[in-house]
């Protein structure tokens, strides 16, 4: 046994389960026990496979281990089946009882929750959610009495998430349950989501193949490719390396956390104090103080040796030049030290070549968009 699965904290994985078409799923690893966890990876790399092998619901090789705490679901020596596992499972399609209501839905989580304590495996009441608490969070009271049916996409997914809690869960699992929505409707839920992060002391893997979202949410990130892990870590620190798999794709950007600072009216923009320099983005509801995640992609950051005197760019911040990444035939990756964090920036081969780019050297890095996520940061 490696040294990550003997210990008793976190949540301690080796595993071995085929899949269809000669698909293995191998690993070894251990995830946190706090905040969220995304699994991410493309299509096909093993991510719903690894949240079935967790909940009981595929049984890998039996000489497999799965623990989460100090409860162990699985070794050479024993199968706790899905039920006695106190795990909520929310899928891509929000599987809510066509013929009760949306109530009815979440009284029966409770019903079942009573269940386990009155006599049931497990202890279904420890770490129990209140009901009204939950309305309140996902803004489910005008939903109540509605059946499924009458539901939109978003809404569905809202009940189904309060469901999966109400049966008092020690560890939530969420596979791609944004897949199936509309950006508006993607967008209320992630903002849902951070809430319960923030409100909940609950710990949830989430599974995405859609980086964008998983930025939003991740306090840790867990890269699968082909049935294997290539990498794991904070997720502000893997999306600014240049060795991982996020470095290369098309949409790379660095995440960064940055403060309110305040708000300048007259042009509809908010400042942000960022390691010490000044980054202007558009207004801000938040009052200065609050911190924030924002995500800048590498395409959209450019270089220079010298601070552009008139330019219609506004956020030009001084850096270091940390890295160089091999990149391809005709462009470079740069990793740029912005104080303790980092940006980077996509640019053409014969540009690093003229400006004579080396690592070490202090330049300036011209920032065209920064997306605002959604979350204030507080727990980044």
């Amino acid at each position: 046994m490696s040294g990550l699965a003997s210990s008793a904290k976190g949540l301690a994985l080796r595993l071995s389960c085929a899949g269809d078409r000669g698909f293995v799923l191998r690993l070894d690893c251990e995830l946190p026990d706090r905040g969220i966890t995304a699994v991410y990876g493309a299509s096909g790399s093993g991510k719903s496979t690894l949240l079935d092998c967790i909940a009981g619901l595929r049984r890998p090789a039996g000489d497999s281990l799965i623990r989460f705490r100090d409860t162990t679901w699985q070794d050479g020596e024993r199968f706790v089946p899905p039920w006695q596992r106190r795990i909520g499972y929310v899928f891509q399609d929000a599987r809510l009882f066509p013929h009760l209501s949306a109530e009815q839905n979440l009284d029966y989580a409770l019903a079942r929750r009573n269940g386990l304590r009155n006599g049931g495996p497990g202890d279904g009441q420890a770490g129990a959610i209140d009901k009204r608490q939950l309305v309140a969070l996902l803004e489910l009271g005008p939903l109540l009495e509605s059946k499924p049916q009458a539901l939109s996409g978003g809404q569905k997914q809202r009940v189904a998430i309060a469901r999966a809690l109400l049966c008092a869960p020690r560890l939530l699992l969420l596979d791609e349950p944004l897949a199936n929505l509309d950006h508006a409707a993607s967008e209320q839920c992630l903002a849902h989501l951070q809430r319960l992060a923030r409100e909940l002391d609950l710990p949830m893997l989430y599974v995405s193949h859609a980086i964008e979202e998983v930025s939003q949410l991740a306090d840790h990130l867990l890269l699968l490719e082909r049935g294997a892990v290539q990498d794991q870590g904070a997720m502000l620190d893997l999306c600014s390396r240049l060795d991982t798999r996020l470095s290369q794709d098309e949409q790379a950007a660095a995440i960064v956390v940055a403060t309110v600072a305040r708000h300048d009216e007259a042009f509809g923009l908010s400042e942000l104090e960022l390691e010490g320099q000044t980054l202007l983005v558009r207004h801000l509801s938040q009052a200065p103080g609050q911190r924030r995640r924002l995500r800048i992609p590498a395409r959209d950051v450019s270089i220079c040796r010298q601070r552009p005197r008139d330019s219609s760019i506004l956020n030009i911040l001084p850096v270091t030049l940390r890295e160089i990444g091999a990149g391809d035939e005709a462009r470079v990756l740069l990793r740029l030290a912005l104080g303790s964090q980092y940006l980077l920036a996509r640019i053409t081969r014969k540009s690093a070549v003229e400006l004579q780019l080396q690592v070490g050297d202090r330049l300036y890095a011209q920032i065209k968009s920064a997306a605002l996520l959604l979350e204030s940061a507080d727990h980044a």
